[in-house]
């Protein structure tokens, strides 16, 4: 993009929603954000140093921080969240059983740490924790389905909680989420959704599953959920595979920032890392965070 700001800053419809919702709360007078970075070619920077970029935090230019560190996470947990509300294509189960293929084959991902859920209808369902590399996916999720109602934000508050019970702050945690995009009967709203997985620490990936040949607002939705809690979004004939690879290089290439809290001004505090050299720099980083009223 010409001006520099990367697609996961941009600007999305569903902006003014999350900012009146948000709780992620920062310190007194800190404020520590984490990030992962990619090249206009989407491949993962690990060298990134602080002169390569600034934060914008509610209109102030940030330059100065108190310290900058490649983020070690001791543990990865990797949770797959399925929509099977609808006809399932022959190439969104070739694409499943691709991702447990590869992490299968892959060394990043313990077996107790990788579990799949899905969801339809009321509420959602754990199909495995920690023993999915033995699950039949071809039973599990049949080529034609019935339909049924798409609690997707149920679902996202659901497993961020799961898996914020289940793992400590040394633990990077993926939400995987297969779907189109549609919600039709959750009693949770976008904002919570978000809410969950900023409360929980939990960076959302979506694997847009839908047929449209265009973009539609259920795109849109994937893309505001990976943006907001400092994911990244894919569609599915970009292949389930490199989504698992994208998270195992970012897993290895977080990077924590921390500078002073600039303002204390009550509300929602947007938060953007912009590029000052390599202007195809791209920041996967959340949206931002809440300064509490002091009064309440």
């Amino acid at each position: 993009m010409a001006s520099g700001v990367s697609a996961q800053n941009a600007e999305t419809p569903l902006d003014a929603t999350y900012r009146s919702a948000a709780t992620f709360r920062s310190d007194a007078s800190e404020v520590r954000m984490s990030f992962s970075t990619t090249d206009r070619d989407d491949r993962v920077i690990a060298t990134l140093q602080p002169s390569d970029f600034a934060i914008v935090d509610h209109d102030l230019v940030i330059r100065d921080f108190r310290s900058f560190t490649l983020t070690e996470y001791s543990h990865i947990d990797v949770t797959l969240l399925v929509d099977e509300s609808g006809s399932i294509s022959p190439q969104f189960r070739q694409e499943l059983a691709s991702v447990t293929r590869f992490l299968a084959q892959s060394g990043g991902v313990p077996e107790q740490s990788f579990s799949i859920l899905s969801f339809r209808d009321l509420k959602p369902t754990v199909l495995c924790q920690g023993n999915c590399r033995a699950l039949d996916l071809g039973a599990q999720f049949p080529p034609v389905s019935s339909g049924g109602q798409t609690p997707l934000y149920d679902s996202v508050v659901f497993a961020a909680r799961l898996m914020g019970q289940r793992s400590d702050h040394h633990t990077r945690k993926f939400l995987v989420i297969f779907s189109d995009g549609a919600d039709t009967i959750s009693l949770r709203s976008f904002s919570d959704a978000v809410d969950s997985a900023l409360d929980n620490d939990v960076a959302i990936y979506t694997v847009d599953v839908s047929k449209a040949p265009h973009v539609h607002p259920g795109t849109l939705i994937l893309r505001a959920l990976a943006v907001n809690t400092g994911g990244r979004s894919f569609s599915l004939e970009s292949g389930a595979s490199n989504v698992l690879d994208a998270i195992l290089k970012d897993f290895h290439a977080t990077y924590t920032v921390a500078y002073k809290l600039p303002s204390h001004a009550a509300g929602f505090h947007l938060v953007r890392i912009l590029p000052t050299r390599d202007l195809g720099l791209q920041f996967h980083c959340r949206r931002g965070y809440y300064y509490p009223n002091p009064e309440n």
